[in-house]
């Protein structure tokens, strides 16, 4: 049986200042030609949680996002202000609210989705086939390590 290999000291490093690197570029290339006010990173992460999870409340949307309670509130001011975000009483509890994606940010996260997806596809089409199928084949590795990030947040 062959002995694990040792992980060189800077491949922790290397691997996040290649994904942060990768996040940026994505997010400075598809922030021109998006209609309406420029969202900032933690407001496009709360849209997509809302995405995810119609219905969700202040409280627990600032558990997923390991954000204060009153920062997510802000967040919902300013996106219910620019037409993004419903808020609903919560039946269950007359002093929350539940969060509900409008139309406009369904159509802005879903031209954003298309956008990334066709950026991305262009310049993963420019590797060869060897680079693609390595970054297919990471693909379980990079979700499994998401995970252990979140876990670790949430023993935290």
């Amino acid at each position: 049986m062959e002995a694990p290999r040792a992980e060189p000291q800077t491949f922790p490093q290397e691997l996040a200042d290649a994904l942060v690197g990768i996040q940026r570029l994505i997010r400075r290339r598809l922030r021109g030609g998006l209609p309406g006010p420029r969202l900032r990173g933690a407001e496009v992460e709360l849209l997509r949680l809302v995405e995810a999870r119609p219905g969700i409340g202040i409280s627990d949307a600032a558990r997923e996002l390991y954000l204060a309670s009153n920062s997510v509130s802000t967040l919902v001011n300013h996106l219910a202000r620019d037409g993004y975000l419903l808020r609903e009483t919560d039946p269950a509890d007359r002093r929350a609210a539940r969060l509900l994606l409008t139309e406009a940010a369904e159509k802005r996260l879903g031209d954003w989705q298309r956008r990334r997806s066709a950026l991305v596809g262009r310049h993963v089409s420019r590797l060869d086939a060897a680079d693609r199928e390595a970054l297919r084949a990471a693909l379980p590795a990079l979700r499994r390590l998401a995970v252990t990030l979140h876990e670790e947040a949430e023993e935290a």
